[in-house]
């Protein structure tokens, strides 16, 4: 887990080190440059993860040295792999991931991603063709970034790499646009840097002769299996690749760790780690750390959930009592850390991951994805509603678990009943199906995605092109800007394939969310957390924070010259009102207050990234 950067053609040696020092957060271990021939310059900035020695330094050259590449991420099935090669006749110098990584390019070509179960963002140079080769991951769980200024092609980890190549900084064409659409810019190229832009998930690409092709090789739709038919089977097979995913995220040579909200997903993964290290004695107690983020007096508050995790599994956990005080004042600076907008501070998970490594973990094995392959949301649970039109006993099933699902806290969440819920959904449904429009997706033209079933739709489009994509760049920055690398289970691309191949009732049913998950882990978890029907989601408890410790905060802000006469923000005086209201406590509603917060951040964002003085961390 690191952070690159890369020019075509090469760079001089202070400037291109100044810009890789932007990124000393994500490899705070050690830095490596080349600058090949003048053609190219490649540089690393490392987290020690696998081979920790200096057999794992980037850039790494191939013995012949036509081939040099540089790296960010984690092969995780790299052993199996390495076993392949080997018997193809190739010998390893290291015990990296990276190494297996440059010879499966020599042996495979291009088509050698799809051998990895991993995340990547990675580029490897020919010397001889003098072609360079790029490639990131099939959801997006490694960033990168790229731009050509003056005649000169730059890619990186993070759009601030790039910055010291710009004359300037303006904001993007789609600015606008991409401010309300928080959840739908990420899948896309479009940043919110004039000039700079996204490289695209699950593609590859090669730059040569000043010029960049992309090329689509990852569709989950092309990779959809066949499932067994009974439940009780899908349950085994679900259960059998979960497991073994976990295993394959338990390889490090440094400790490993988790984040633990209580909730079901990070649950379950703890609890498979501890079930796998319970039966293999490879494993060491240097997986045994949890970490749960505590929001005490709030309704965002889970941490008694979490306790009763640790304490069925008999492990110990570290209590993150998340005061915004403590760092509100270096809220700009994670706002340059971050790069981007979202609908909540990122103050309470930036403070979790800095107390991960705080306490000695440099890998945590945390339960995203969960929700958006399984319908763990709210609105996922309705358009199963659509799938179950005909069948009463399942529609009232369904409407139970949405009723379910709901904060318990009436004041700062709403509730409607449930004919009224019904009603509503049926009737919009209905009039979208007349008019023949389809779910929105890029893909909804697929012969496979017209084979599945209408929530299979809905969270297909969830996974892959808003709600997912945007939560995997948040939780890099959240963990990166600490030097922490995130692992996640849930995405192993086998899960993916094979939560996508099965029916709605798979995944909602019986009175649950995230059915399979309940039934397929419920052995190893008290059943308290198996069976918990409501949903709180790792936040800010923005309505709390306005209303107490950060009060004169949002007063101040919003009363200043300089938030007023922002041109990033729509309405400055109607926000003001909104936000006073909060404040002032004539409005509790917390959708209301995370609204106010995201059309906020534009002018925080500005103050961080656009008026920063150095642009040097």
């Amino acid at each position: 887990m690191c952070g690159i950067l890369g020019t075509v053609p090469a760079t001089e040696h202070s400037h291109f080190k100044g810009a890789l020092d932007t990124l000393t957060h994500r490899g705070p271990d050690s830095f490596g440059i080349e600058n090949i021939d003048d053609e190219v310059s490649l540089g690393h900035r490392r987290l020690s993860i696998l081979d920790i020695s200096e057999n794992g330094h980037q850039p790494m050259f191939h013995e012949s040295r036509r081939y040099a590449v540089i790296f960010n991420g984690e092969i995780y099935n790299f052993l199996e792999i390495q076993k392949e090669l080997e018997n193809l006749g190739h010998r390893f110098r290291s015990t990296s991931d990276t190494e297996v990584l440059l010879k499966a390019y020599i042996q495979w070509g291009e088509e050698c991603v799809l051998k990895f179960n991993g995340m990547w963002a990675l580029a490897i140079w020919d010397t001889e063709t003098k072609r360079l080769f790029m490639s990131r991951d099939r959801y997006g769980k490694k960033p990168l970034f790229y731009a050509q200024v003056d005649g000169k092609f730059i890619f990186a980890s993070e759009m601030k790499a790039i910055f010291p190549f710009m004359d300037r900084l303006e904001v993007s064409d789609d600015f606008n646009w991409m401010k309300k659409n928080v959840f739908f810019y990420e899948a896309t190229e479009k940043c919110l840097i004039k000039g700079i832009k996204r490289f695209p998930a699950g593609h590859s690409g090669h730059f040569e002769n000043g010029k960049l092709s992309l090329y689509r090789y990852w569709n989950t739709l092309d990779h959809l299996v066949e499932v067994p038919k009974s439940y009780e089977e899908q349950v085994e097979v679900f259960r059998e690749l979960f497991m073994d995913s976990c295993k394959l995220r338990m390889r490090s040579d440094v400790t490993i760790g988790t984040a633990l909200s209580g909730g079901l997903d990070s649950s379950a993964t703890i609890a498979a780690m501890a079930n796998l290290a319970k039966n293999n004695n490879s494993y060491s107690n240097d997986w045994q750390h949890a970490f749960v983020a505590t929001f005490p007096g709030t309704p965002l508050d889970e941490s008694h959930y979490a306790k009763m995790v640790t304490d069925h599994l008999g492990i110990g956990a570290t209590y993150v009592k998340i005061d915004p005080l403590e760092h509100w004042g270096k809220l700009e600076e994670y706002f340059y850390l971050f790069e981007d907008l979202y609908i909540t501070s990122p103050l309470p998970m930036v403070m979790l991951y800095g107390a991960v490594k705080r306490n000695g973990v440099t890998v945590t094995l945390d339960g995203h994805g969960a929700d958006e392959l399984l319908s763990g949301y709210q609105q996922g649970t309705l358009e199963s509603l659509w799938d179950a039109r005909f069948n009463l006993r399942n529609t009232k099933d369904i409407l139970n678990i949405y009723q379910g699902s709901i904060n318990e806290d009436e004041v700062q969440y709403d509730r409607e009943g449930k004919l009224k819920v019904y009603l509503d959904y049926m009737a919009r449904k209905t009039g979208k199906k007349i008019l023949g429009k389809k779910m929105p997706s890029i893909d909804n033209g697929h012969p496979n995605f017209n084979k599945l079933d209408n929530l299979s739709q809905y969270l297909y489009s969830m996974f892959h092109e808003n709600i997912m994509p945007t939560l995997l760049r948040n939780y890099d920055r959240y963990a990166m800007i600490n030097g922490v690398e995130i692992r996640m289970p849930f995405m192993d691309h086998r899960i993916v394939s094979f939560l996508n191949s099965v029916p709605y009732s798979t995944k909602i049913g019986n009175g649950y969310t995230k059915r399979i998950v309940r039934d397929a882990l419920d052995p190893f978890l008290p059943k308290e957390v198996t069976w918990r029907k409501s949903k709180v989601g790792f936040s800010s408890p923005i309505v709390d924070w306005m209303q107490n410790e950060l009060s004169d905060w949002f007063m101040d802000t919003v009363n200043s010259n300089s938030f007023l006469q922002s041109g990033l923000v729509t309405d400055p005086h109607q926000l003001k009102d909104r936000i006073t209201a909060i404040v002032n406590k004539e409005n509790h509603n917390f959708s209301e207050a995370q609204k106010c917060w995201t059309e906020l951040s534009p002018y925080i964002w500005e103050k961080a990234i656009l008026k920063r003085e150095t642009l040097v961390v």
